[in-house]
C-alpha cells in the first residue's frame, strides 16, 4: 500500500481509483468544485466531519482507508483525526486514560492495550 504524505494526494488517488470526476466528488459532497480542487491540491484544509463522511461514502473507502483518510485530514489541520474528538469528549474515562498514558505509557504499553482489546 502506498504511503501518503498528505490528504490531497490520498483523496485524489482514491477518487481516480473509483473513476469519479472531481466535479462529481464536489457535487456529492455538497461543496464547490473550486473548493474541492483546492483540497486535492493541498491549498485548503480538509472540510468538517460531515463533509468528510460524504466523501467517504462516495469513495466507498475500506476501514483501513478510512483510518488513513481521517489521520491525514487531522494532520492537514494540525490536529487530531476528525473521527476521534467526539468519542474522546463523550467518555470521561477515555480522557482520563489518555492523560495517564501521556505521562506514563510507552509504545509497548499501547501495543499491549490494543492487543487486549482486539482479543476480547
Amino acid at each position: 500500500m502506498k504511503d501518503y504524505a498528505n490528504f490531497g494526494d490520498f483523496l485524489s488517488d482514491k477518487r481516480r481509483e473509483r473513476e469519479i470526476t472531481s466535479l462529481q466528488m464536489a457535487e456529492s459532497s455538497g461543496i464547490s468544485p473550486g473548493y474541492y480542487c483546492d483540497i486535492e491540491k493541498n491549498r485548503k484544509a480538509p472540510p468538517d466531519r460531515e463533509i468528510l463522511e460524504k466523501i467517504i461514502a462516495t469513495l466507498r473507502l475500506s476501514n483501513k482507508d478510512k483510518v488513513t483518510f481521517y489521520d491525514l485530514a487531522g494532520k492537514a489541520r494540525s490536529g487530531v483525526s476528525p473521527d476521534l474528538p467526539e468519542y474522546i469528549m463523550e467518555n470521561e474515562v477515555v480522557r482520563f486514560a489518555l492523560r495517564v498514558a501521556k505521562e506514563k505509557a510507552n509504545a509497548n504499553d499501547w501495543l499491549q492495550f490494543i492487543d487486549t482489546l482486539e482479543n476480547k
